[in-house]
């Protein structure tokens, strides 16, 4: 009993010290300079109380923000997913290319997000650009000038980037489906299309849990890709949460306004993962 103390003393201290240095004191101080003036460079921060969140709903510009941020959520986790699950049929169903698909599939997240957002740039302004001049397609002219074609490019770039991280984890649950159910169910003459839906969609519920919360946090979060791809334009009408709070902190000197933001971003993406999850995890089955 006291070896195994020890032992969980010695592998979880370091890890637990670590995140209450790195993440919860940061998490407090944070919420504390909510409520001050602070600008981020001098060593004053004067109390004032609400007046930051009272400000904060009066910002245009975050609840424009907040509102696309709500709507690339939504239509990334359904696009993200969809495309992660198809392909994770597609590379477990024996085919002799299946290893090198898995690869090439993946290959994007391990691709910086800065470097992803800035070569999809490249192929919006330039190839699509080239592509509508030479088909007469006018859709394809002006990417990225545009706020609706600005989102989809945004939601391109993001599936691109994470259908294939999340293949890899809807992969580990669809072979952990036992052979036997599979076969029973041939036998009992159901085709594929049933067998997909009442067999393997239950039973790989786990793993859409674990593909919803990442795909959700990491929408709500992104600012990298946003950055490189659109720099929040044209005039601000792709601009997401991170980069509307970034802008506030580092642009504009008022870490205090951010830290506000930020506060409101932290509780509103736990409270929708969190339901999320629960939600969920109640339409899991056990094998």
């Amino acid at each position: 009993m006291k070896n195994s103390k020890f032992w969980f003393s010695f592998f979880v201290g370091p890890i637990l010290f670590a995140f209450i240095v790195v993440v919860i004191i940061p998490m407090f101080m944070g919420i504390y300079y909510s409520f001050t003036d602070w600008n981020g460079i001098g060593n004053t921060a004067n109390w004032i109380g609400l007046k930051n969140y009272i400000d904060v709903f009066k910002d245009k510009d975050f609840l424009s923000a907040f509102i696309f941020t709500a709507k690339f959520a939504v239509v990334s986790v359904i696009t993200i997913n969809l495309m992660g699950f198809g392909l994770a049929l597609l590379v477990t169903r024996g085919l002799k290319i299946s290893n090198f698909l898995r690869s090439a599939f993946f290959m994007p997240n391990l691709i910086g997000g800065l470097i992803l957002g800035f070569v999809w740039q490249f192929i919006f302004t330039k190839a699509f650009d080239s592509l509508g001049r030479l088909s007469g397609l006018g859709f394809l002219e002006g990417w990225l000038a545009d706020p609706t074609t600005g989102f989809w490019g945004l939601v391109i770039l993001m599936s691109w980037q994470m259908a294939g991280y999340m293949m890899v984890i809807y992969i580990a649950s669809l072979e952990s489906i036992p052979e036997s159910l599979i076969e029973a169910a041939e036998i009992d003459g159901a085709n594929a299309w049933e067998r997909l839906i009442h067999i393997t969609i239950p039973l790989v519920a786990p793993a859409f849990t674990v593909g919803l919360f990442l795909t959700l946090s990491n929408s709500f979060k992104l600012y990298d890709q946003n950055l490189s791809l659109t720099g929040g334009g044209p005039y601000n009408s792709t601009q997401m949460l991170a980069m509307n709070i970034y802008n506030t902190a580092f642009k504009f000197d008022d870490f205090g306004l951010a830290q506000g933001k930020a506060v409101i971003f932290l509780i509103t993406v736990a409270a929708i993962s969190l339901t999320q999850i629960y939600y969920s995890k109640k339409r899991e089955v056990e094998m």
